[in-house]
């Protein structure tokens, strides 16, 4: 996957995006992003799933390394670091069947079916939807939505249309959030999280998707270790 040598003058996610591009080019907006991707994954609290593992481990008196590969295995988890990964699988079963993207009703009928297991993985589950700690909304996704939406414009028309892409993923937001809100009859708020909208920033950045969780480790490192 690595094409370039990495420059010691780079930020980390300008190296990334030198590293893995033929060229070695990028622009301000996506190394912006990347930079702030990585900055809304390095912590959140010490509560989160490999945190927490963190936690448990350093505990026991063990060394560093066998800390974070502790950390790293949680963090594997298609329900923690891996979640983005399955946003964007469910998004590409939806955007298979679902005919006109535009079409509110059947774009809402497609995820009562996924929420009622009848669609996609049959898990019941609208990925990057809900927290167990944020409610009303993830900080981290209202930061990282207007950044995402600058990228989706300056992408513009290429292979895909990344505008409209981002306008299904807003629609499905909504929509999924009104109607986990209704069915599951939860006494906290349903929002997007960060995973909603990370899959698609790396996906628009080019980068393969066997790379997206240790990304996401590559900023978490520096919070477990502030952790320990």
């Amino acid at each position: 996957l690595i094409i370039h040598e990495p420059d010691p003058k780079l930020s980390t996610a300008e190296n990334i995006l030198h590293l893995l591009r033929a060229d070695g080019k990028y622009t301000s907006l996506e190394a912006e992003i990347l930079d702030i991707a990585l900055v809304l994954h390095a912590e959140h609290g010490g509560g989160n799933n490999s945190t927490f593992t963190n936690h448990v481990v350093t505990s026991s008196g063990t060394d560093t390394y066998s800390t974070v590969v502790s950390s790293l295995a949680s963090l594997k988890g298609p329900r923690h670091g891996g979640a983005n990964i399955k946003v964007s699988q469910m998004f590409e079963d939806i955007k298979a069947h679902v005919k006109d993207w535009d079409n509110e009703e059947e774009l809402t009928a497609y995820l009562d079916d996924i929420l009622h297991k009848k669609a996609f993985d049959h898990t019941g589950l609208v990925y990057g939807m809900g927290h167990a700690v944020y409610s009303i909304s993830d900080p981290r996704a209202d930061v990282f939505r207007a950044f995402v939406k600058q990228l989706a414009q300056e992408k513009g028309c290429e292979a895909k249309n990344r505008e409209k892409e981002f306008k299904l993923m807003s629609d499905v937001e909504r929509i999924a959030a009104e109607l986990i809100a209704k069915e599951r009859k939860i006494y906290k708020g349903v929002s997007a999280n960060v995973d909603f909208y990370s899959g698609f920033v790396y996906s628009m950045l080019g980068l393969p998707q066997e790379l997206f969780t240790p990304i996401f480790a590559v900023a978490r490192i520096s919070g477990w270790s502030a952790h320990r």
